[in-house]
């Protein structure tokens, strides 16, 4: 088991201006969440948190609840991991194997580590959904055949060993989830929760999820978009219109998971003491293949590298970070040289999508976040950080 980042930190740092960064700096979301932990040795030796929001935000503490969109992927890639160590499948097998239906189309001889990696060859996108918007449901059979379908027009064939050059895309991801739910014969968001979040001691799940264990958690969810065709505000139901389509309260394989600033502070705490080889809970070698980097591109298998000329981890975590960006403003980074898991949690679509000051915001917040975890390394932000000092 990991070692719980609050409990077991010898010092606690004020993460509030990071935050501050992005709802005052940037105004990029009505609410954000900063956490960070850094570990050395056998366990964490320094965590961090901080909170900020807008006056008529209807949630502020750090308990707040969060959708986090495409952080669910990583969480869909470690459920994988867990379910391959005990032999119900492999990521290596053909998607057809595992999901019938998939058989004939481009993707269902594809293996499922190249759907994980972005390299199965699909496009980045299909708006399943529109059906809803005029009072019609498509079957999820139906949604699930045309996914694998979707093949980009330069993709033929048969995919490389390394697959094709990596284009992010959802449709991968909620195929793999309706794959690995098919195998086991349980619900996606139920294996996530026995496979990660329980035994991380996670406050993370699907919606259904976590009001199945804390009754009233809906009041501490923050809210996202107002979408008129969904009654208005967004909020306790997840944002992605796709995984509402197909998974409802409960979790598609591209998003449907909500959590606090802590439990994904954990969820990194936990990634960085597997690839250490501490705990039980997933080795090292289990992990490598999510993680490392890959040819033609800068995805892995259920994480994002750095890339581009601004990252947004931002300018001081090192080359090695791997993380995981989501649509509704969430992301995770960790610096495994460094031994440093960061995290933003914010609804910068709230209350529409159209606001993009997130992508300006990320790389400035990250850099703070480091310079408060590691004020030894920039001495001369110290005072400017800490004027009360």
């Amino acid at each position: 088991m990991p070692h719980d980042p609050v409990a077991s930190a010898d010092g606690v740092v004020g993460l509030d201006h990071v935050a501050r960064i992005v709802v005052e700096d940037f105004g990029a979301a009505p609410c954000a969440m900063a956490g960070a932990a850094v570990l050395a040795g056998q366990g964490v030796t320094r965590v961090g948190f901080g909170a900020a929001s807008v006056a008529s935000s209807p949630v502020r503490g750090l308990d707040t609840i969060f959708d986090l969109a495409s952080l669910t992927k990583p969480v869909t890639a470690l459920t994988l991991a867990r379910l391959e160590r005990v032999g119900m499948l492999s990521r290596d097998e053909p998607l057809g194997a595992l999901l019938p239906l998939a058989v004939g189309t481009p993707s269902g001889s594809t293996p499922i580590d190249l759907l994980l990696s972005h390299r199965a060859g699909l496009v980045a996108y299909n708006p399943f959904f529109e059906g809803l918007i005029r009072g019609e449901r498509p079957a999820l059979d139906h949604v699930l055949r045309t996914a694998a379908e979707l093949r980009r027009p330069e993709c033929v064939g048969s995919p490389p060993i390394e697959g094709f050059p990596a284009v992010y895309s959802d449709l991968g991801y909620l195929l793999v989830g309706a794959a690995i739910e098919a195998r086991a014969e349980v619900p996606l968001d139920v294996l996530m929760a026995r496979e990660v979040c329980l035994p991380l001691g996670l406050r993370l799940g699907s919606m259904r999820g976590l009001r199945a264990r804390e009754p009233g958690v809906d009041a501490l969810v923050a809210p996202t978009e107002t979408v008129a065709w969904r009654g208005g505000e967004v909020r306790g139901a997840v944002h992605d219109e796709n995984a509402w389509l197909v998974a409802g309260h409960g979790s598609a394989g591209h998003a449907g998971l909500f959590g606090d600033v802590a439990a994904v502070v954990r969820l990194g705490v936990a990634i960085l003491e597997a690839l250490a080889g501490r705990g039980d809970w997933l080795s090292s070698r289990e992990l490598e293949p999510l993680v490392r980097p890959r040819p033609l591109g800068t995805h892995a298998a259920g994480f994002d590298r750095r890339s581009g000329a601004l990252p947004a981890s931002g300018s001081r975590f090192g080359a090695g970070t791997f993380g995981h960006l989501g649509f509704t403003g969430t992301s995770l980074w960790i610096d495994p040289d460094r031994q440093l898991a960061g995290v933003l949690l914010t609804n910068r679509v709230c209350p529409s999508r159209e606001n993009w000051a997130i992508r300006q915001a990320r790389p400035a917040a990250y850099d703070a976040l480091f310079d408060a975890m590691f004020p030894a390394m920039f001495p001369g932000k110290i005072d400017a950080m800490f004027p009360a000092r």
